[in-house]
């Protein structure tokens, strides 16, 4: 069974400046679990798929960004979910957030996949640069150096990200880029 999630995923030279961000957290604070993945905001958490639904998943991906043109997505400082993730804040965007909820829908209507993490937390788009392997003391270590730093970035967005788990790391699948 392939595991996949949907994200933004922001080119370089915007993915390498965060990609070092997670290199600094790995190396000063170690968590590397943000290693794992490219930078990204997640739309869809990650889920499962096999055989003929998964076929006809790949198939229609790329129609999840059909109605979409592209859009400004800014970052700005960091924020946290305390005791362990450490994430570049992104402005509040009604097409990102519209974006995702059509993702939601896409997925649950046309393959029966729910957002779970959505119905309880609502959401709240981020980059994360720390991971829950984060430990708790090196957590506020990390958390009172980044709560000082700034960040201020802007990237256009005009696709749609599928990540596939290869067994170690998510790699980008497939992009469905906005028509």
């Amino acid at each position: 069974m392939s595991k996949y999630f949907i994200a933004i995923v922001p080119k370089d030279p915007l993915q390498e400046k965060i990609i070092l961000l997670k290199k600094q957290v790995a190396e000063t604070y170690h968590s590397e679990g943000a290693l794992r993945s490219p930078a990204h905001i997640t739309l869809h958490m990650p889920f499962e798929l096999e055989g003929e639904k998964e076929k006809r998943f790949l198939n229609q991906f790329r129609n999840i960004g059909k109605g979409f043109t592209s859009f400004k997505v800014g970052l700005n400082n960091f924020g946290c979910f305390e005791p362990r993730v450490i994430f570049v804040c992104v402005k509040p965007c009604e097409t990102l957030t519209d974006l995702q909820k059509k993702t939601v829908q896409f997925m649950k209507v046309n393959f029966s996949v729910f957002n779970q993490s959505d119905d309880l937390r609502g959401f709240h788009p981020h980059i994360t640069i720390a991971f829950r392997d984060l430990k708790k003391p090196l957590f506020y270590e990390a958390w009172k150096e980044f709560a000082q730093k700034e960040f201020q970035e802007e990237f256009n967005c005009n696709s749609v990200s599928l990540l596939k788990h290869d067994g170690k790391n998510w790699m980008v699948e497939q992009e469905a880029v906005f028509y």
